[in-house]
């Protein structure tokens, strides 16, 4: 992704597997569910990478607490909206610009593995 013609570097956490409710069907509503995370927040690190201090960057074990924390107390019928949410908490991150997110909700479907959302904000 690029700003004003300045590529934004990436901070990518992967396959945080985590459980929630999410669903329209009532077991659904009634017992918590896998999902699967993933985020790659856009952010320019040079900075961080200059001065090599952790105040220059974003903080990622502070943003995988806040979702962490968002998702496992969530309620929603829908997982673009758990995605939207996500992106949202990521993006309260000062140094955050952008975010992509992707839900998996494992079973969902039969016979697939997997179905995903990914929704991309900011920028």
């Amino acid at each position: 992704m690029d700003r004003d013609g300045e590529r934004l570097d990436r901070i990518i956490i992967q396959d945080l597997l985590l459980r929630c409710i999410v669903g329209i069907n009532a077991d659904e509503r009634e017992k918590k569910q896998d999902v699967v995370i993933n985020i790659t927040a856009f952010a320019n690190l040079s900075a961080a990478c200059a001065s090599d201090d952790i105040d220059e960057t974003v903080n990622y074990k502070q943003m995988k607490n806040r979702v962490v924390d968002l998702v496992e107390e969530s309620s929603y019928f829908l997982v673009e909206k758990l995605a939207e949410m996500i992106a949202q908490r990521c993006l309260e991150f000062e140094k955050v610009e952008a975010v992509t997110v992707r839900v998996d909700k494992p079973g969902a479907l039969r016979f697939a593995r997997s179905v995903a959302i990914e929704v991309f904000r900011g920028g």
